[in-house]
């Protein structure tokens, strides 16, 4: 059995897509022109179809994100944007809001969003039978969880590997829309989570000041793809639909590299992997997660509960660590670092009273740096590189290069000659050009020139892999012949590849198997009529109005599997050997003069925040 294997990547905008492409993804999702849970970062129509029209030139695949809720009045301009997107080409699109299904729609994949909060075999199951093509995981779901989903449905896994963490299970954070007024289900949301917080207990006292209390380092789980593959995921996903493109260059490269050593040996349960798409990339630099935006890379809870999952001195990229300070002079820092630096690097650190701080330097002579206005630092703090200017350099130029295997044929006819030209995917263009036969005076050197000729595939799309002349004798055939005869192979080849791009469209039916739950709260995010017939349709009897619908009062905002109990040695279950106190409830986080409850739920190993 042969399974495909996914590398998608992230989009911003056009430019982050095409260099996505370009640097080794299978697929790309990018922003809807609205109701992308990225409202900042959505695009055009135009954008999306010259995105769609490049990707396909390498078989690979646009996903389009339109994966907010939605009001009912906002119904209609939803079904016209899918079915515009749809003749843009796309593949497939994402999404949240079960009421999409109850609309017009055109014969379009639909894959579901982490935002409809997949973390239960019941819950992925349901969504199979609906008709979804695949279903995006929760990023808080360990290894055995993923398998056990895996293993009892068809339909291919996609699950985060790299990126920025939401604290709260997707879908099911409230707090940015109950203290801000901007639905994170709604694309909108404001990061409460990436404040600094004071935590409290129900006295006033305070146990710990001013730090990021709820935020977590970024995730990587470069290290354990081999064991996702064997657990049966088939899509890897990048978060960063708001990262510039050198984060997409660099990532993409850096998990292509990693993806393509596992799948040229890997065999799992008798299967074996493969990508799904089309070219050879070449890289003009050498990736490196560190040197791309992050706040500390986690595995979170992949292989269970660990404490080095949160970030609570700075939401900031924190970098590459690059050595101590040794040397402390008058406008210069020494470092023991074997790095090399360069003038406009940027540096940080964490200085006694635990501020996040950072600099530029100005000028370097070997590991004696002098920033360009001296820090507050003292000896042996740990200095990390959070922007390397040399690198930056280097993605602004032309960082990678993609190309289709091109086998090529060039024989005798009776009138002339032919050329046949066959790709990776086994698309085959051939031509017979009548020409009259003028035998060469320098036979070796004749059939050497044809090979140059026709190898020089330049700006094209193509390398070529094979090349063969197959004459009964030496023939002198000008290079201009040549040339046009080339460009007429790899136009026609060209045109074979887009009428043979394997679409994959299916039309969602109606159905009506039971959803797994008969009853609805707020956590359903019902926002519409459409959504409340769908759900009607599959079994459940009482729904409660979506939270941006009708505020609830005195419900939890955020669920979440980071624990500050657990954090700060107070929890019973994984704590049970420190001789750290326990944290004694209640406790509260404070932000100015916000004030939210925590509550633990020990048995589901859960953290709850409300108001």
């Amino acid at each position: 059995m042969n399974r495909k294997i996914e590398l998608l990547s992230p989009a911003k905008n056009l430019e982050c897509g095409i260099e996505a492409i370009n640097h080794g993804a299978d697929a790309v999702y990018i922003g809807a022109p609205r109701f992308s849970a990225r409202a900042s970062a959505g695009n055009s129509i135009q954008d999306i179809e010259k995105l769609t029209a490049y990707a396909h030139k390498f078989y690979a695949r646009t996903y389009i994100a339109l994966n907010t809720i939605l009001k009912d009045s906002e119904l209609d301009d939803a079904q016209k944007l899918i079915w515009d997107v749809y003749h843009a080409g796309a593949d497939a699109l994402i999404i949240q809001d079960m009421g999409i299904l109850q609309l017009d729609l055109p014969p379009i994949a639909l894959h579901a969003s982490t935002q409809t909060d997949n973390r239960t075999i019941e819950k992925v199951r349901f969504l199979e039978q609906t008709g979804f093509s695949q279903v995006v995981l929760a990023r808080e779901l360990g290894l055995e969880e993923i398998k056990n989903i895996t293993s009892q449905v068809k339909i291919p896994i996609e699950v985060f590997v790299h990126g920025a963490l939401c604290v709260s299970y997707s879908g099911q954070c409230y707090i940015s829309q109950a203290i801000g007024g901007r639905s994170a289900n709604r694309g909108e949301c404001a990061q409460f989570c990436r404040l600094p917080y004071d935590l409290i207990d129900d006295k006033g006292n305070t146990i710990v000041e001013n730090k990021h209390l709820l935020s977590l380092k970024d995730l990587n789980l470069s290290d354990y793809l081999t064991e996702l593959l064997d657990a049966g995921v088939s899509s890897f996903k990048i978060e960063g639909r708001l990262k510039d493109v050198d984060y997409v260059k660099n990532i993409t490269a850096f998990y292509r590299k990693k993806l393509d050593a596992i799948l040229s040996h890997c065999h799992c349960k008798g299967e074996k992997f493969f990508a799904p798409t089309s070219g050879k990339t070449t890289y003009f630099f050498e990736p490196n997660p560190e040197k791309s935006f992050h706040r500390g890379s986690s595995s979170y809870l992949l292989k269970g509960r660990n404490a080095d999952i949160t970030s609570f001195d700075t939401p900031k990229s924190t970098g590459e660590y690059v050595g101590k300070v040794t040397e402390i002079g008058k406008n210069y820092i020494v470092l023991d670092s074997p790095a090399e630096f360069h003038n406009g690097d940027g540096l940080c650190f964490t200085d006694k009273n635990g501020e996040f701080c950072g600099f530029r330097i100005n000028k370097v002579e070997g590991n004696r740096l002098y920033p360009a206005q001296i820090p507050v630092v003292e000896k042996d703090t740990m200095m990390f590189r959070n922007f390397d200017h040399a690198f930056s350099l280097l993605l602004a130029k032309k960082s990678a290069e993609r190309k289709i295997a091109v086998d090529i044929l060039f024989s005798e006819t009776e009138d002339g000659f032919s050329l046949k030209m066959k790709d990776e995917d086994d698309n085959e263009f051939s031509s017979n050009f009548p020409a009259k036969k003028e035998k060469a005076t320098n036979a070796e050197k004749a059939t050497e020139n044809i090979s140059a000729q026709l190898s020089k595939l330049g700006n094209t799309d193509f390398y070529v892999r094979s090349i063969g002349v197959c004459l009964s004798d030496s023939y002198f055939i000008p290079n201009s012949l040549l040339s046009d005869w080339r460009r007429i192979g790899i136009e026609g080849l060209t045109k074979i590849r887009e009428q043979h791009y394997p679409f994959f469209r299916i039309k969602i039916e109606r159905t009506s198997h039971p959803y797994p739950e008969k009853e609805l709260s707020y956590l359903g995010n019902v926002y519409n009529e459409k959504a409340a017939e769908f759900y009607k349709q599959h079994g459940v009897v009482s729904m409660e109005p979506a939270f941006e619908q009708k505020q609830p009062e005195n419900v939890p905002l955020m669920f979440m599997k980071h624990c500050l109990k657990y954090s700060f040695g107070g929890c019973a279950k994984y704590s049970k050997n420190n001789n750290q106190p326990a944290l004694k409830e209640p406790l509260f986080l404070r932000y100015k003069n916000e004030l939210l409850k925590l509550e633990f739920d020990c048995k589901q190993c859960e953290m709850i925040l409300s108001t």
